[in-house]
């Protein structure tokens, strides 16, 4: 969940509505002298566990559709937005590409994507596939400019060896943030590098203790900030005081890609905060773990993150880009593939299908811990200026982690922040 630099962010809706008003007179159409379209997908999901998830799914779309070839590039999310807006930029956006819920309005707002409504016409196309809220969250301004792809959940991560070593029973679904508090002070042993919890302070989970403690993050029209609250130092008071004392530091972690990965994998880690992505790449771990809802502070609440598949709107292939776009969001074969590979998960309506994932018999047992998140979500907020106010509740928060404020300090000055953003 690492962001692109905060000069790029501030650059990204002004450089998008450029790039759309240059055209893209100077790309390649993709059209081979046989009539055969090559289509340019670039994707942030699938690398490095489910690249040969993606092949499955591309090889049967191309069977289904001979005269398209797909082309798939991959980067990782750190990278990924600073080369798609470069891309757009430079008249070389691939054709279809995918998107994340935060950044999605951003990129329909500076005129970047394709109607897809508009591409899909005379098509057989039944939104009823999907599921209605996921299909919905991809609208903007009454068009549908991206397809839901896949959804995940944030939940607890726990090993269940180094509980059993210490004497202490697993988390379950009832846990709160003292449970949480109490057990992790327990499994710490800074001697041997081992640490009782990790959850990254950040703006993605300081949104979510947020609403966990009982507030919010903006005020119900959406103008003002509202995170600065008695229920704001709460939650910001709980990730930052685990720095130091039951997770590592800044300094310790030293800008180490993974580190919280490598360290739960190592079996070094006894709680994760982390999303259900990292269930293909734990498969393998030499220690039994499992999963539970996150505890809650005065309620439930997880997060749930949205990707979609859109279109540019300079491509030149808009009804190949729509076809991709429908069968990697919706196709039988896409969403099996999904639900084998535990790639997070499809956001279709038919039930019968995601099932299918409570029957997978790879790790974790809990499985269900995934469809118990969804009862009590979390959404991010989102602004026009997404990027731009997830960078600076970060600093923030990183400066109160870091002891160079505290933390109402940086709440207050976070706050003076993401309201100029909104004015």
């Amino acid at each position: 969940m690492k962001r692109t630099t905060k000069a790029a962010a501030a650059l990204l809706t002004a450089v998008l509505a450029t790039a759309c008003a240059q055209g893209s007179a100077t790309r390649d159409t993709g059209t081979a002298p046989d009539g055969k379209v090559t289509l340019r997908y670039f994707t942030f999901s699938a690398a490095p566990d489910h690249v040969a998830d993606l092949d499955t799914i591309v090889a049967a779309f191309e069977k289904e559709n001979p005269r398209i070839d797909v082309v798939v590039e991959t980067a990782p999310f750190a990278d990924y937005f600073t080369k798609l807006q470069t891309s757009i930029a430079g008249n070389t956006a691939p054709d279809t590409f995918e998107l994340n819920y935060e950044n999605f309005v951003t990129y329909a707002s500076a005129g970047s994507l394709l109607d897809l409504g508009t591409a899909a016409a005379g098509d057989d196309y039944q939104p009823s596939v999907y599921a209605a809220e996921s299909l919905k969250a991809f609208t903007h301004g009454g068009k549908q400019f991206a397809l839901p792809a896949s959804f995940s959940t944030v939940v607890l991560f726990y090993n269940k060896s180094l509980f059993d070593a210490a004497g202490l029973p697993a988390p379950t679904a009832d846990w709160t943030w003292a449970e949480e508090k109490a057990a992790a002070a327990k499994l710490t042993d800074k001697k041997k590098g081992v640490y009782g919890d990790f959850q990254p302070v950040q703006f993605f989970e300081f949104y979510k203790t947020l609403k966990q403690a009982g507030g919010e993050f903006l005020t119900a029209d959406g103008k003002k900030t509202a995170f600065n609250s008695p229920e704001g130092v709460k939650a910001a008071t709980w990730l930052v005081d685990k720095v130091g004392n039951t997770m590592p530091t800044e300094a310790e972690i030293g800008g180490t890609a993974d580190y919280d990965t490598n360290l739960f994998k190592s079996g070094k880690l006894a709680m994760w905060h982390n999303g259900i992505w990292q269930f293909a790449g734990m498969a393998d771990a030499p220690f039994e773990w499992d999963v539970v809802v996150e505890p809650g502070d005065q309620t439930k609440a997880s997060a749930v993150f949205h990707n979609a598949i859109a279109a540019s709107a300079t491509t030149k292939h808009p009804a190949e880009a729509w076809a991709w776009s429908r069968f990697l969001t919706s196709s039988q074969t896409a969403a099996t593939t999904r639900i084998k590979a535990s790639w997070e998960l499809p956001p279709i309506s038919d039930q019968a299908t995601l099932a299918g994932y409570l029957d997978n018999t790879a790790k974790p047992a809990n499985r269900q811990a995934v469809f118990d998140s969804l009862k009590s979500i979390a959404l991010p907020p989102v602004i026009a200026r997404q990027q731009e106010m997830q960078d600076a509740m970060t600093e923030e928060l990183s400066n109160a982690a870091a002891g160079r404020k505290s933390v109402q300090q940086a709440l207050t000055d976070a706050a003076a922040t993401i309201d100029g953003l909104l004015g």
